[in-house]
């Protein structure tokens, strides 16, 4: 059942694919690349640092590393959703994030193979795309991946949107749906016989697709297979935990998941600070992406059937990204705690007393209001500036300029 319900995960990156237009990914480049780049690299060496500090190998180390530097795309959506946060800095920086980590499953899956140190043991038949792949020089091995990565992009570009408007004039929601399955399982078919992971090769057609007209009407075609699918993996997946594992050790398991929770939001906590995050919107990005996420569990069995993870410690850290996947919940209470602690602490100081009466009050010096308080002060009037963030009035202070600490409101 796991084999076919792992196909739920490619259809879940061409989805992922569908929603990347390539202008769009362009224009987020800086946050995608500084914020998230930080995190993934930062969680990645300190992770692997940590692995190899109790003696595993540095190809186990960085496989660790990269399958628990990931977040839980599905569950922290749903819940920034649910809490209308999603909006906010700390919302939409743990978007950014999670999008990131989305897109970076592609190069790790390209990674794993080159971190392999033994060939993998199958009891299965070498099938015909590896037969005919390893029967070719190097050379021609590589031309033949780049020729298929390259037909992959060509038919997603010149192809498939044609084709998908001949079949459209059928009117028939049957064709469409089978066009739609005939895309997702012929490319990663593709990708699978010239050596590739299937879901590189869909992750490309989804984004060459992302312009097309006919976007939505593939996501309506393929998201119910690919829900069903997924749901069918994370029950394969919770089936195959050693509970037994869980219940000898606990104390190891249990103390594996807080000290990776607690790695995860020192990484988020630091670049939070080096990005200029405060107060709720901090605390939010900090706890809502300090738990392991679902890729984990498809990267772990493709580390595993690659042999570079033994199974007993592949079931260990099955049972720990599962772990803490179910405090989510958990540290998003804590998130909450600790923002109205923050806001009743800055609440209960005591607010400057205004001696002056200017015409002007600016009420708010962020970026904006300092601008404007720039702008108006060289025009010849006089302001009287207002924050409730005593950080901001302090360090306009120490420029020389004047603003008083208290609620504008």
């Amino acid at each position: 059942l796991q084999h076919f319900a792992e196909f739920g995960v490619v259809m879940m990156l061409f989805l992922i694919g569908l929603e990347l237009e390539p202008e769009a990914l362009w224009q987020m480049r800086k946050r995608l690349l500084g914020l998230a780049g930080m995190q993934i690299l930062g969680t990645v060496a300190i992770l692997a640092l940590l692995a190899m500090a109790f003696n595993q190998d540095w190809h186990v180390a960085i496989t660790l590393g990269m399958i628990l530097s990931l977040s839980s795309t599905a569950i922290v959506l749903q819940t920034l959703s649910e809490k209308s946060l999603m909006q906010t800095p700390g919302g939409r920086s743990a978007f950014a994030v999670l999008l990131t980590q989305d897109i970076a499953v592609i190069p790790m899956l390209a990674l794993m193979p080159l971190l392999a140190t033994r060939v993998a043991v199958s009891s299965s038949e070498e099938h015909i795309g590896e037969a005919f792949m390893h029967s070719l020089p190097g050379w021609a091995a590589a031309l033949v991946t780049l020729g298929a990565v390259a037909a992959v992009i060509l038919m997603g570009q010149y192809l498939i949107r044609p084709l998908f408007r001949y079949v459209y004039s059928a009117r028939l929601n049957e064709l469409d749906t089978a066009l739609a399955l005939l895309i997702v399982v012929g490319i990663a078919s593709l990708m699978e016989f010239v050596g590739l992971s299937p879901a590189l090769g869909t992750f490309l057609a989804g984004v060459m697709l992302a312009g097309s007209e006919f976007r939505h009407e593939l996501e309506g075609q393929i998201a119910p297979f690919k829900g069903l699918l997924l749901g069918i993996f994370f029950i394969t997946v919770g089936a195959g935990m050693d509970f037994q594992m869980l219940f000898q050790r606990p104390a190891t398991v249990i103390g594996v998941t807080v000290l990776l929770i607690g790695v995860k939001a020192l990484v988020l906590h630091l670049i939070a600070r080096a990005t200029g995050l405060r107060g709720r919107d901090r605390m939010l990005f900090t706890l809502s992406l300090a738990q392991a996420g679902e890729f984990g569990f498809v990267l772990l069995s493709y580390a595993v059937s690659l042999a570079i993870l033994p199974r007993p410690l592949a079931q260990g850290f099955l049972l720990v990204i599962a772990l803490s996947m179910l405090a989510t919940p958990l540290l998003f209470i804590l998130s909450d705690f600790i923002s109205r602690r923050i806001a009743e602490e800055r609440a209960s100081e005591i607010a400057d007393e205004i001696r002056e009466q200017q015409p002007i009050i600016i009420a708010g010096v962020g970026r904006f209001g300092q601008v404007l308080n720039r702008l108006i002060t060289m025009s010849g009037f006089k302001t009287t500036v207002l924050d409730h963030d005593l950080e901001v009035i302090q360090l306009m202070r120490r420029f020389g300029f004047k603003g008083y600490f208290g609620d504008p409101t």
